[in-house]
């Protein structure tokens, strides 16, 4: 009987806190006419195809003009969306949140800038752009675990910019999470790992690919469109962490699929499969 009663017990342990979450994060490359046969409407169908076949639970992108972050919201598969473009309102780009909707309820959502003035819209330091950081509050429908995830872009120009927008985002995490839920962060920081930002970063967090169990591929995420060059190491801008001590980090992959010798974007998409801890 007590052999039974503890079978029980770690099932429901298990099932309560050992749900696995795949995350990602993806710059699907804004539309630009000067793009060519690169241009979104020759690439839409495979991004939408890519993330329908991969089925993230919770994923973050980045350069989402409007009519891209509506396409996707209309072709992807029992996903909902947040976010706000950077220039207020559903204008300029978007760092929108993805998610299950027959999995997860949100909670909570906003965006803020990242600048000297969060609360409106701006450009930061020596920023050369309005940069965002959408952030949602989430909860499990099954297991009732909430948790936060904050997605971002940062500027690819203002050095200044990345360190203070690293620190920002930090703050911003203290002071939303006051019930210390588990965290994940991700996006585009135009930043290699060990940029002082990132280190900044990966000191109040775990940065995933240094702590996953099962590491596939772990080049650069920025191709440039240029299928026949080589990936450079270095390159690797798009980065997720997690907050400590909440989940266990299974695996890590960047994504490098690709179509008839063309990339769905100029960065691959970062795939993660996660696990609460708490």
């Amino acid at each position: 009987m007590k052999k039974i009663i503890l079978v029980v017990l770690m099932m429901v342990s298990n099932y309560f806190f050992g749900q696995d979450l795949k995350v990602m994060t993806y710059n699907i490359r804004l539309d630009l006419a000067r793009d060519g046969e690169n241009s979104w409407s020759n690439r839409k169908e495979n991004i939408s195809n890519l993330i329908n076949f991969y089925e993230p639970d919770i994923f973050g992108i980045q350069e989402g003009l409007p009519h891209q972050v509506q396409f996707l919201d209309s072709i992807l598969l029992g996903y909902k969306v947040v976010g706000e473009g950077r220039d207020g309102g559903k204008n300029g780009e978007h760092s929108s949140i993805f998610y299950k909707s027959s999995k997860f309820e949100l909670i909570e959502c906003d965006t803020f800038w990242l600048s000297e003035t969060p609360d409106e819209v701006s450009k930061g330091w020596d920023a050369a752009l309005n940069r965002i950081c959408t952030y949602g509050i989430f909860k499990d429908n099954e297991t009732k675990q909430l948790f936060c995830v904050f997605n971002t872009h940062f500027d690819h120009v203002g050095e200044v910019a990345r360190n203070k927008s690293a620190q920002l985002i930090h703050q911003k995490v203290s002071q939303l999470n006051t019930k210390d839920y588990p965290v994940m962060i991700m996006g585009d920081f135009n930043l290699e790992p060990q940029s002082e930002p990132i280190l900044f970063l990966s000191n109040q967090y775990n940065h995933v690919k240094s702590d996953a169990k099962l590491i596939y591929n772990s080049g650069g995420t920025f191709n440039g469109f240029e299928f026949h060059k080589p990936i450079l190491k270095e390159k690797e801008i798009d980065h997720i962490f997690v907050s400590k001590k909440s989940f266990e980090i299974k695996k890590y992959a960047v994504l490098t699929d690709s179509y008839s010798c063309k990339y769905p974007s100029d960065h691959f998409p970062v795939l993660v499969e996660l696990k609460f801890l708490k």
